[in-house]
């Protein structure tokens, strides 16, 4: 299982991510995108990544 995370320092807090796969992204309050877990059924967490448009979001 791939460990995600997003490195806010680049997050620009688009909400792709949270479209995507809304079990896994957030974006807070703060404007960026936050992980709220590490498992999705529905999803390919690397898919969520590859969207990402300033590629703040790992998968490894």
């Amino acid at each position: 299982m791939a460990k995600v995370s997003v490195d806010v320092s680049s997050c620009v807090g688009c909400g792709l991510c949270e479209q995507f796969c809304p079990e896994i992204f957030e974006v807070g309050g703060d404007g960026i995108a936050h992980v709220k877990a590490q498992v999705c059924a529905l999803h390919n967490i690397e898919e969520a990544a590859q969207q990402c448009p300033v590629n703040a979001i790992k998968a490894a």
